[in-house]
């Protein structure tokens, strides 16, 4: 697994309405990490939306959430950066009932496993309050939950759930895998009238790309073609696209062209994207961060298959996590989570690429990977988380 890139892989301009704007944009990019990006998306939406409020365990530690909540209090006002019980449960009613009087709470879960505990508010409350009054109330409330693998976080600190929150009619599922997008998501999620989950992976927060200054917001409307191809579509989210890019690059040094599909937004699931790419590969695989059953990836197949089954020239392939829960010692954790190795042996496999450029392609990750430990991504890793 090469690491990954300093400037991360978007081809595409951020969201604009005139020419002018667009060249505006692009000359106020610089690299930042996600982390940074996600600080900045908080601390503008924030100034630019005196409703903007936010609630976490953990939002006035040092450590200020993985460095994404650093300096709210300061610039946008200690009375609206509010540290939180360890009661998830209640924080969460809290946020709902102030979104429902006219607030724009963000509140933040260090680990996506702690909202487990506030599944009655997020589910039977935040999801269903506008359905049930035909409108008339609207609960625009933005949660981060971080996800991540590593330094023996085990079966209980593991987990990507997005899955389980993706279910829910209601709720909205971002899952950003670029610095761009998690600034222009995280704004646009914050902007958005409905409950919106985010979903952010440790991994991802020391990532670097490029990201414009200043306030914008991306409209929460799905996929985006990161990498074209022509021989099979590869569709992932998260730290997983990051994975796809790397196995797509070294496929195409051996002859294979691969198309990248980064979902980004799970719900609403918009499939233009992927179709467009079927129909050109006839191939398909979906990479999860999460489980392969009951996966996110397989709603990803059902509608392709459904809907654009004449395209397809191969079964498509799903990848993600086996049936059981994560172990905790990095002795066990070879072979448990899909990579760039695994993903260009399954697509070798599918588009019948010889062993040996399989091969060569897997060698080259694994020389450009190195001798890290099975738990640490990359050399751009700060962690332990």
């Amino acid at each position: 697994m090469p690491p990954a890139p300093r400037r991360c892989p978007i081809r595409r301009p951020p969201p604009s309405t005139s020419t002018h704007e667009k060249e505006a944009r692009r000359m106020s990019e610089r690299t930042i990490s996600y982390a940074e990006a996600v600080r900045e998306a908080l601390i503008e939406s924030g100034l630019r939306d005196p409703s903007v409020i936010f609630l976490a365990e953990g939002v006035a530690d040092p450590s200020s959430i993985y460095g994404t909540t650093k300096g709210l209090a300061e610039h946008c006002g200690a009375q609206r950066v509010i540290e939180m019980p360890i009661a998830e449960n209640a924080l969460t009613g809290v946020a709902v009932g102030a979104a429902l009087v006219g607030k724009r709470p963000v509140i933040s879960f260090q680990r996506v496993e702690f909202a487990l505990l506030a599944m009655e508010q997020l589910v039977n409350n935040a999801a269903k309050s506008r359905y049930i009054s035909n409108g008339r109330h609207k609960v625009p409330l933005v949660v981060r939950m971080v996800i991540g693998r590593g330094w023996g976080q085990g079966p209980e600190h593991s987990q990507s759930l997005e899955a389980v929150f993706s279910h829910f009619p209601g709720l909205k599922v971002v899952m950003p895998a670029f610095p761009r997008d998690a600034k222009g998501l995280i704004a646009g999620a914050i902007a958005d009238d409905n409950p919106v989950v985010v979903i952010e992976h440790r991994w991802c927060h020391y990532a670097t790309g490029s990201v414009p200054e200043g306030y914008y917001a991306e409209p929460l409307d799905g996929p985006q073609l990161v990498r074209d191809g022509s021989d099979v579509t590869i569709v992932a989210a998260s730290y997983m696209t990051l994975e796809a890019v790397r196995a797509a690059d070294a496929l195409a040094a051996v002859g294979c062209s691969a198309a990248v599909v980064d979902l980004r937004v799970l719900r609403p699931l918009n499939p233009a994207a992927i179709f467009a790419s079927v129909e050109r590969t006839g191939r398909l695989m979906t990479v999860d961060t999460g489980w392969w059953r009951y996966g996110v990836g397989g709603e990803v197949v059902a509608e392709v298959a459904s809907k654009r089954f004449a395209a397809l020239r191969a079964a498509p392939v799903r990848l993600g996590l086996p049936e059981h829960p994560v172990p905790s010692s990095r002795a066990l954790l070879p072979g448990v989570y899909p990579n760039a190795e695994r993903i260009v042996r399954e697509v070798g496999a599918m588009t019948g690429l010889s062993a040996e450029r399989i091969e060569e392609a897997t060698c080259a990750i694994a020389v450009a990977r190195g001798s890290l430990p099975a738990d640490v991504p990359d050399p751009f890793f700060k962690g332990p988380f």
